[in-house]
């Protein structure tokens, strides 16, 4: 059994933050002494899995209902499966869009590197994508579809 103390240092969460999970039903079976709460595996279990929904974006709203379906069983292994797959492609989306993002990122530093080593922009301003080494060439062109993406 842990203390809220411990879970909140273990997960570095205010206590607050599990107050207000277990106040919204997260730890449905959680054991309370003198109405100090104790946290045992299956809880500090369910916080895993909270907080990696929490990190997709899933609202408490939602992991509150995929909790409660946890609670009933087999019975609701496709609807958590359904849903778990979801937020993997949402997750999976943000990926492309970071990785595009920390492209044009890649990009910008060899643009600044080269304008520091000429002393101005002008060479590399005026620099064709064909022109550049490869792998900045894709980071450019991969950089360019996010605000392409973004401008939609």
């Amino acid at each position: 059994m842990y203390t809220i103390g411990q879970v909140s240092r273990m997960f570095g969460l205010p206590v607050s933050t599990l107050r207000y999970y277990d106040k919204e039903g997260l730890f449905p079976d959680m054991q309370r002494s003198s109405g100090i709460r104790n946290f045992s595996e299956r809880e500090v279990e369910s916080l895993r899995m909270i907080e990696c929904l929490k990190k997709t974006g899933m609202e408490i709203r939602d992991i509150r209902e995929f909790m409660h379906w946890c609670q009933q069983g087999a019975g609701t292994y496709e609807k958590r499966r359904d849903m778990l797959l979801q937020r993997r492609e949402a997750v999976e989306a943000e990926i492309v869009r970071m990785n595009q993002i920390l492209d044009m990122i890649r990009y910008k530093c060899w643009y600044y590197e080269q304008a520091i080593s000429d002393g101005s922009e002008e060479r590399v301003h005026s620099m064709l994508p064909e022109d550049m080494p490869e792998e900045i060439r894709q980071a450019y062109e991969n950089g360019r579809r996010s605000a392409q993406n973004q401008n939609r």
